[in-house]
C-alpha cells in the first residue's frame, strides 16, 4: 500500500471514530505539502467541518492527533486553517521505498479482460506529401497518450486513418502524368513520400502560374481566374474518374500510393511509433456516403437544388454543413462518418479519441452531432484530443509552397546535432563508432520527443532544435544523461561487490525523503496524465525527479559511504530512481542510454 493510501485510510478511520462519518478513503487525496509549511502530505478537512460542527482548524487538529496516536506512519502534524499537514515518521519512508522496489511494473495498473477498450487515432497523413513537423507532434502525442492510457489499465487500440483519396491526391497524380517523365523512387533515389510531395508542390506552381496568366490576359480578378483553370478542372475530372473506378486512374493511384506507404513506414520506424490498425479513406468514404443517404431518406439531411446534400445544425447553435458535393463526391466529414462506423463494427470500443490539431475543433463538434443524429449511440461521447500548433523560430509552415519542415530532415538534423554536442562535451570518449551512432540516435530522438511533449498539448508551441539538445535544463538529454550517470554508479557498486542489504533502521535525511516521496508520486502522476490526456505531466515529473536526484547526488556520497545500511538505502534510491525514470520516459516513447 502506498503512503498516500495509508494516510487516506487513516484519515477515513479518524473521521469515523471522531465524528461517526463514513468517509470513502478513495475520495481522500493527500497532496504534497507546500514548501513553506512543515510536513510531507496535506489533507483538506473542509468536507467534514459541517458534520463535526467545529472550526476547520479544530477538526484538523483532532484528526491529526488521532493519527499520531493510532497510525504508526504519522510522526506529528500541524494545521493551517482547513489544511492538515502531516509529517511522516522518517523511518517509515524506508518501507515506502521497499514497497516501490518490490512492486512489479511500478506505476502501471494491470490490464484485464474487463478493462475498458480505448481507441486512439493519430497521424492521419495525406498520401500527397511526406510527414512534417506538425505530424511529428501529432504522432508523438498520440503514441504517448496510448502508452499512458494502457498504463492506467485500459486496453488500447492505436489506429491511423490515411487520407489516400481526394482532390489533393489527384493534384500529385496529374502533375506526375504531365511532368514526371516516368520518375520512380528507384530512378530518382528519393523516398516515395518525398517524390510524391514534390509533384504536389509542382502542381501548385503550375496552377498559380496558370491563374496569374488567365487573370492578366483577361483582366479579371484572381478568384475568377481560378474558376477557369484547366489544370484544376483536370484534377477534378480525375477525382470523378477515380470515384467511378476508372482502371487507368486506379492503377496509377495504387502505384503512387505504394511509394508513399513505403516512405511513411521508414519515418514511423525512426520516430518509434506504430499502429494496431490502419484504415484508408478510400475504403471508408462509401460507408459514410451510404449513411448520409440513409439520413437523407429519413429527413435528417436535406438536398439543395444543385444536388448537394447538407445537414442543418442551426438548432444546435451551428450552421449548415455540406456532406456530399453536387457531383456526388464526398467531403472529409462524410469520410469520418464512414470510418467511425467501421471502427465500432470492428472493435467493442468504450471510448474513441481523435488526436487532431485545434484547427479542427469545429469539425469534431459537428462530427459528434452528426453521428448522434444518425443513430450512433457513441456519437456524443467521442473525444477530440485537441492540441496546439507547433512552429519553428522562422515561422509557420506551408505545404503547398514546399516550405514545410520535413520530418525525416528534422530527425536527421536532431541526431547530427546530438552527436556534435556530445563530442563537444566529451561524452563519447572510449566508445566505438557503433556505440556513438546508437547514443546519437537515442539522444537526438529523445531531445526531439521530450521537447515536443513537455509542453501542455493544448498550447501552441515554438520548437527550437538547438535548445532541445542542451544537456542542462528541462530537456531530454539532461534526463538521459542523469539516467546514464545512475547506471554508472550501480555498475561500479557491483564491481566493488556492494550488495543491497537491510536499511530499515536508517533515518533518511531530508533530501532522501524528498526523493522517496517523488518516487511515490509516480503512480498518481500516471493516472492524472491519463485522466487529463497530458503527456506533459509525465515529462515534467521525470525532470523534477532527476533534478532531485542530482541534488541528492551532489550533497551525499554513495559508493564512499562506509555505513553499510546507509549505503544500501542510497543504492536502492539509485536503482529505483533509474527504474522510474526509464518507465516515465518509456511512456513518452523515449529510450534512455545505459552509458554516455
Amino acid at each position: 500500500m502506498s503512503i498516500d493510501q495509508i494516510i487516506a485510510e487513516g484519515v477515513a478511520k479518524a473521521v469515523k471514530a471522531l465524528y461517526g462519518i463514513d468517509a470513502d478513503a478513495a475520495t481522500i487525496v493527500p497532496q504534497a505539502t507546500r514548501k513553506e509549511f512543515e510536513g510531507n502530505l496535506t489533507v483538506v478537512v473542509f468536507p467534514w467541518v459541517k458534520a463535526a460542527r467545529k472550526a476547520p482548524e479544530a477538526v484538523g487538529a483532532e484528526i491529526g492527533q488521532w493519527l499520531v496516536e493510532n497510525e504508526p506512519a504519522v510522526a506529528r502534524f500541524n494545521t493551517v486553517k482547513g489544511f492538515l499537514n502531516i509529517v511522516v515518521e522518517p523511518t517509515y519512508w524506508n518501507k515506502v521505498l521497499a514497497h516501490i522496489a518490490e512492486t512489479p511494473d511500478y506505476g502501471s495498473v494491470p490490464v484485464t479482460e474487463n478493462s475498458p477498450l480505448v481507441m486512439v487515432e493519430y497521424s492521419s497523413p495525406n498520401t500527397n506529401k511526406p510527414l512534417h513537423l506538425g505530424h511529428v507532434r501529432n504522432n508523438l502525442l498520440g503514441y504517448s497518450l496510448s502508452r499512458i492510457l494502457e498504463a492506467c489499465g485500459n486496453k488500447v487500440v492505436k489506429t491511423n486513418i490515411v487520407n489516400d483519396r481526394g482532390i489533393h491526391i489527384c493534384k500529385s497524380m496529374l502533375a506526375w502524368q504531365k511532368w514526371g517523365d516516368g520518375a520512380t523512387p528507384e530512378s530518382t533515389g528519393k523516398k516515395g513520400d518525398h517524390l510524391i510531395g514534390d509533384f504536389y508542390v509542382l502542381f501548385d506552381k503550375h496552377y498559380r502560374a496558370e491563374v496569374k496568366e488567365i487573370a492578366e490576359r483577361e483582366n479579371i480578378p484572381a478568384e475568377e481566374a481560378e474558376k477557369r483553370s484547366t489544370l484544376m478542372a483536370e484534377a477534378r475530372d480525375m477525382l470523378r474518374r477515380w470515384e467511378a473506378g476508372d482502371p487507368e486512374i486506379r492503377g496509377l493511384w495504387e502505384r503512387m500510393n505504394s511509394w508513399v506507404y513505403a516512405g511513411f513506414d521508414q519515418t514511423y520506424k525512426r520516430l518509434g511509433v506504430d499502429f494496431d490498425k490502419i484504415y484508408y479513406e478510400s475504403q471508408t468514404y462509401l460507408e459514410g456516403k451510404e449513411k448520409v443517404l440513409e439520413g437523407l431518406e429519413k429527413g435528417l439531411m436535406y438536398r439543395k437544388e444543385d444536388g448537394s446534400v447538407w445537414a442543418d445544425l442551426t438548432n444546435e447553435g451551428l450552421d449548415h454543413k455540406l456532406l456530399l458535393r453536387a457531383d456526388g463526391t464526398s467531403v472529409y466529414m462524410t469520410q469520418d462518418i464512414g470510418t467511425a462506423k467501421l471502427r465500432f463494427r470492428d472493435y467493442p470500443i468504450d471510448r474513441m479519441i481523435y488526436v487532431v490539431g485545434n484547427e479542427q475543433n469545429y469539425h469534431f463538434q459537428v462530427l459528434s452531432l452528426l453521428l448522434d443524429r444518425l443513430g450512433f449511440k457513441w456519437g456524443k461521447d467521442l473525444v477530440h484530443f485537441s492540441y496546439g500548433m507547433v512552429e519553428l523560430p522562422e515561422g509557420k509552415m506551408k505545404s503547398r509552397e514546399g516550405t514545410v519542415v520535413d520530418a525525416d530532415d528534422l530527425m536527421e538534423e536532431m541526431v547530427t546535432g546530438a552527436r556534435e554536442v556530445s563530442r563537444e562535451m566529451d561524452k563519447l570518449q572510449g566508445l566505438s563508432e557503433e556505440e556513438v551512432a546508437e547514443i546519437a540516435e537515442t539522444v537526438g530522438m529523445g531531445a526531439l520527443k521530450y521537447f515536443l511533449l513537455k509542453v501542455d498539448p493544448r498550447k501552441n508551441m515554438l520548437f527550437n532544435p538547438k535548445e532541445s539538445i542542451d544537456f542542462n535544463g528541462n530537456t531530454g538529454p539532461f534526463i538521459q544523461y542523469t539516467y546514464a550517470r545512475i547506471r554508472s554508479v550501480l555498475r561500479k557498486a557491483a564491481e566493488k561487490g556492494f550488495a543491497i542489504g537491510d536499511y530499515s533502521s536508517v533515518v533518511p535525511n531530508d533530501k532522501e525523503i524528498a526523493l522517496i516521496q517523488t518516487l511515490a508520486d509516480f503512480p498518481s502522476t500516471v493516472q492524472e496524465a491519463g485522466r487529463t490526456f497530458s503527456p506533459a505531466l509525465i515529462a515534467n515529473y521525470a525532470y523534477d525527479l532527476v533534478k532531485q536526484f542530482n541534488q541528492f547526488y551532489h550533497d551525499y556520497t554513495i559508493l564512499g559511504e562506509e555505513d553499510e545500511p546507509t549505503r544500501s538505502l542510497r543504492l536502492t534510491l539509485c536503482d529505483q530512481t533509474s527504474r522510474v525514470v526509464k518507465a516515465a520516459m518509456a511512456l513518452l516513447g523515449i529510450r534512455v542510454p545505459e552509458r554516455m
